[in-house]
C-alpha cells in the first residue's frame, strides 16, 4: 500500500509517516515526490510517498479507513434536490459526448461537493480548470432554479481542486521570492475569483510584497508587486 506525507524536511516527513502508520523504518520504502527549498518567504517542504512492505500492515489502518468512511458522505443522492442536480450534471456531460458517473463527495453547511468519475476527466477539467468551472457554474445556476440559491455546488474530478490549490500556493510563494529579489512586479495568469482570493490570502502577510487584481470579467489577473524600500 502507498501513503503520502509532507514535512519541512525529509526526516520530519518520514517520522510523521512512521508514527502515523505505526511502522518501523525498515518496514517501508520512501519515494521523494517533491521538494520546495526554504526561502525568505517560504519555510520549504518535502513531500514523500510511503510504500509499505507486503508483511507490514500499518497498525490501526483499518480503524483509520473505517473512520474516514464515516466522514465521507453517502455517494447516493438524498432527496429530490440532489437527485435532480445529479441528473442535470450527468445529462449535460453525456450530451457533450463523454461518459461520466456523478456522485456526492461531501455535504457541508450550505455547500455540496459533487464528484465526477470519467475516462475523459482531463477534458472535463480543461485548461486551467475552465471547463470544470463552466460546468460548476451551470450546476449552481440550476441549483438556484430548484430553490437552493444558498447552496454552493463544488464540482471536482481526479482531486483537481486540491491539486490546483496546492499548485497556486506554491506559485504565490515562488512569485513573491522573484518580486522581492528583482523589485519588479509580476502579472500572473488569468484566474477565477476563488483562485485570485487564494493568491491574495497567501501573500497577505508577506512583508514588502503586495497584490492587486487587474482586468475585466470573471478571469482577472493578479499582479504581485514589490512595496519595500528600493
Amino acid at each position: 500500500m502507498t501513503y503520502e506525507y509532507e514535512g519541512k524536511t525529509e526526516k520530519e516527513a518520514i517520522e510523521m509517516a512512521a508514527n502515523d502508520l505505526g511502522l518501523e523504518r525498515d518496514q517501508f520504502d520512501v519515494e521523494i515526490l517533491e521538494t520546495q527549498k526554504k526561502s525568505i518567504f517560504n519555510k520549504g517542504y518535502v513531500k514523500i510517498r510511503i510504500h509499505t512492505l507486503d508483511d507490514a500492515a500499518p497498525k490501526g489502518a483499518f480503524e483509520r479507513e473505517e473512520k474516514h468512511t464515516r466522514l465521507v458522505a453517502d455517494p447516493l443522492p438524498q432527496g429530490e434536490f440532489e437527485q435532480k442536480l445529479i441528473e442535470f450534471i450527468t445529462n449535460i456531460i453525456e450530451k457533450m459526448g463523454y461518459d461520466v458517473k456523478v456522485s456526492i463527495a461531501y455535504r457541508e453547511d450550505k455547500k455540496l461537493g459533487v464528484k465526477l468519475d470519467s475516462s475523459y476527466s482531463s477534458i472535463l477539467i480543461g485548461r486551467k480548470g475552465k471547463n470544470l468551472d463552466a460546468l460548476q457554474l451551470l450546476a449552481n445556476i440550476y441549483a438556484g432554479r430548484l430553490g437552493h440559491e444558498e447552496v454552493r455546488v463544488i464540482l471536482d474530478t481526479e482531486n483537481y481542486r486540491i491539486r490546483r490549490e496546492e499548485s497556486l500556493v506554491r506559485l504565490a510563494y515562488t512569485t513573491a521570492d522573484k518580486v522581492r529579489l528583482s523589485h519588479n512586479s509580476i502579472l500572473l495568469e488569468p484566474m477565477n475569483p476563488f483562485e485570485r482570493r487564494l493568491i491574495h490570502t497567501t501573500l497577505n502577510d508577506i512583508p514588502d510584497v503586495d497584490t492587486k487584481s487587474e482586468g475585466e470579467g470573471v478571469y482577472k489577473q493578479v499582479r504581485v508587486l514589490y512595496k519595500g524600500v528600493r
